[in-house]
């Protein structure tokens, strides 16, 4: 049987500053408080499912840099029970990192990034035979030069690895990250044929399948629920999981909808919003390797998002799996008009 997730892309090291307010161009803002820690979709995924006590194997795929950065990176995956054989070292290259400014109450933040050995990571570094997982997770996908390019088929490299994943036997999942406009449909849409559960929030489907959405509360849950439709069209074999700060909308292959609206956190318990989309990832990941139905993994999916919210880093908020729950259930869930 079947058992484990393989994680690979982004590997950063995350600067998490939070300031007192977000100033205009040449202004000053306070920084309150600062933390250092993983980022990236795979980073961020296996420590999340690490924090919420899976049982089964966490295996990461990628390449780091030979600086203190990289090391720190391997040394928190051995303390964290994730198997870092297949996390190289590029020689030459430096270890990709972030700068994150998060603005406490709100949890809003903003990035400044360097792509560093990440930008290196290409089709060659992927053998799944022999593989004995169950789920292969792949983010994020547009700040992944090497997979982002087109092969000989003209076709990006990341689906030959998502169809060799596939064809290996795992159910693969796929995220992407909020860039440019030009880069979704000759990128992502392509791709998509060979992604069993993908996650994109409201932006990066709308960009993808042409939906357009306001911003914010105002969010219409028609636009979402049509952005989930639209992008099982476009290719996604299982699941699309769109999701925005109120709720995620579900949509199956068979046209089933699914909604699971965010836990209600207080303002004053928000310290940052930086890691939620992954745990929400994490969470439903973790509710679907153990064949849960999806309506609870989304559940596990909201609880783990609200908890990431409680400590400025993106792991360190995440709670065991019943504790997830239980405060997601403490606080309530939003109300979707």
């Amino acid at each position: 049987m079947r058992s484990g997730l393989i994680a690979a892309g982004n590997w950063i090291r995350d600067h998490v500053k939070t300031v007192d307010a977000w100033p205009p161009q040449d202004g000053l803002a306070n920084i309150t408080g600062q933390v250092t820690g993983n980022g990236g979709g795979p980073y961020n995924v296996l420590k999340d499912l690490s924090r919420m006590g899976a049982a089964f194997p966490l295996k990461a795929v990628g390449l780091v840099g030979d600086d203190a950065d990289g090391r720190a990176i391997l040394e928190d995956c051995a303390a964290c029970g994730i198997d870092p054989e297949r996390l190289l070292t590029a020689a030459g290259s430096s270890t990709s990192y972030t700068d994150v400014m998060a603005v406490r109450g709100t949890g809003r933040r903003t990035f400044f990034h360097h792509r560093g050995a990440n930008a290196l990571l290409g089709p060659e570094h992927f053998d799944f035979r022999g593989s004995t997982e169950r789920i292969f997770y792949l983010g994020y996908l547009l700040l992944l030069d090497g997979l982002d390019a087109p092969g000989q088929d003209g076709l990006p490299g990341a689906r030959g690895v998502l169809g060799r994943a596939r064809d290996g036997g795992l159910l693969t999942a796929l995220d992407c990250v909020s860039a440019s406009r030009e880069s979704f449909r000759g990128t992502v849409a392509p791709v998509l044929p060979e992604v069993d559960v993908l996650f994109a929030n409201e932006y990066e489907a709308g960009q993808i399948t042409g939906v357009e959405f306001s911003d914010g509360a105002s969010i219409d849950p028609r636009a979402v629920e049509a952005a989930a439709r639209a992008l099982v069209r476009l290719g996604v074999r299982r699941w699309a999981v769109v999701h925005f700060p109120k709720a995620a909308c579900a949509c199956s292959h068979e046209g089933q909808v699914l909604w699971q609206p965010s836990v209600r956190v207080p303002p004053e318990l928000i310290s940052c919003a930086v890691g939620a989309g992954d745990a929400l990832a994490a969470g439903i990941l973790f509710g679907l390797h153990e064949d849960w139905p999806m309506g609870r993994a989304m559940e596990l999916g909201a609880s783990a998002a609200a908890a990431s919210l409680l400590q400025p880093g993106c792991s360190e908020g995440v709670l065991p799996v019943a504790d997830c729950i239980a405060f997601g259930r403490a606080h309530g869930f939003e109300a979707l008009g």
